[in-house]
């Protein structure tokens, strides 16, 4: 996407993600989050800190159209891996967002010396995200069936999706 800005997220920018968080997780067919967060409890559980890292993706007129948040995936002995989770803006979805936030949370993973990033919770039937990590260098450990309560389709399996670094 042209004009893309990939910036660190700001306390200021918790308006925007929240609208666009609530609206993906209420849709219930990606995000296994509370549905009834207020700012705060997005904030608490979105913007991460140091030592990891949250950013926005932000056109040319200053909108955010995505938000990823990456950072060791457990603490203490599993401090070696990284973890990271995306969104994207419902209307902006589809036009390399997610793309651009993926490759940077990889860069910033590699030149943080991580051995490797892990996704613990891909749902199966998102494709377009199965696809796009798969593109990415990730491949699908294992399916946990029936571990996502679908809104539309019911219960469905979440990949665990790796890639080594």
């Amino acid at each position: 996407m042209n004009g893309l800005i990939l910036r660190d997220a700001t306390s200021e920018d918790l308006p925007q993600i929240a609208r666009f968080f609530r609206a993906i997780v209420a849709a219930g067919e990606t995000y296994a989050y509370p549905e009834d967060l207020d700012d705060q409890g997005i904030a608490d559980l979105w913007l991460e800190q140091p030592p990891g890292r949250c950013i926005v993706a932000v056109n040319a007129e200053g909108m955010v159209l995505g938000s990823a948040k990456m950072g060791p995936n457990r603490p203490g002995r599993g401090a070696h891996v990284a973890t990271a989770s995306f969104m994207v803006a419902p209307e902006a979805q589809g036009q390399g967002v997610g793309r651009a936030l993926g490759i940077e949370a990889l860069r910033w993973a590699r030149a943080e010396g991580y051995a490797g990033m892990q996704f613990n919770a891909v749902v199966e039937t998102n494709t377009a995200a199965v696809h796009l990590w798969q593109s990415l260098g990730f491949q699908i450990l294992a399916t946990v069936p029936e571990a996502f309560e679908h809104a539309r389709l019911g219960r469905v399996g979440l990949h665990v999706m790796y890639q080594r670094f």
